[in-house]
C-alpha cells in the first residue's frame, strides 16, 4: 500500500473516532439529534477509510453508502449488518438535522453510539487483518 494512501486511512480513522467522542458527550447532555449526527459521521469517516484501503474513494454520502454495500458487504468482507447501520445513521442524521417533525429518544441514540463503535472496531479489525495497519 502506497504510504500516502496509509496516511490518509489512519487520517480517517483518527477522525472517526473524533466524531464519536464529542456524540457520547452530546447524548449524555440530551443533545439527541447532535449525537445521532455524531455517530453517523463516525462511521462514514470509518468506512470512507476501508474503502481508500480498497482503492476507492466516494464524493458523496450516497456513494459511500452503495460503495461500501457494493465493494464490502457484497463481497463477503464486511457483515451486511454495518451496511444497515451505516445506512440507517445516515437516514436518522438527515432526519434529525433537516426534519422539524422529526425526533429521537435517547435510547434510539445510545443504540446509534453503540452502533458507531462497534462499526469504528470493525473497520480497524479489517484494516489490520487485511493490511496490517494497526490503529
Amino acid at each position: 500500500m502506497d504510504p500516502k494512501d496509509q496516511s490518509l486511512i489512519l487520517a480517517q480513522i483518527e477522525k472517526s473516532q473524533e466524531k464519536l467522542n464529542p456524540g457520547k458527550t452530546l447524548l449524555k447532555d440530551g443533545f439527541i439529534d447532535d449525537a445521532i449526527s455524531r455517530a453517523y459521521y463516525s462511521m462514514f469517516h470509518a468506512a470512507s477509510a476501508v474503502l481508500l484501503s480498497e482503492g476507492i474513494t466516494v464524493e458523496s454520502h450516497s456513494a459511500l453508502k452503495t460503495m461500501f454495500g457494493l465493494h464490502l458487504v457484497r463481497t463477503g468482507k464486511i457483515d451486511k449488518k454495518f451496511s444497515r447501520w451505516l445506512t440507517k445513521l445516515k437516514d436518522e442524521r438527515e432526519n434529525g438535522d433537516y426534519d422539524i417533525s422529526t425526533s429521537f429518544e435517547y435510547a434510539d441514540a445510545q443504540t446509534d453510539i453503540e452502533h458507531a463503535e462497534a462499526f469504528l472496531a470493525e473497520m480497524k479489525r479489517y484494516l489490520a487483518g487485511k493490511y496490517g495497519i494497526e490503529l
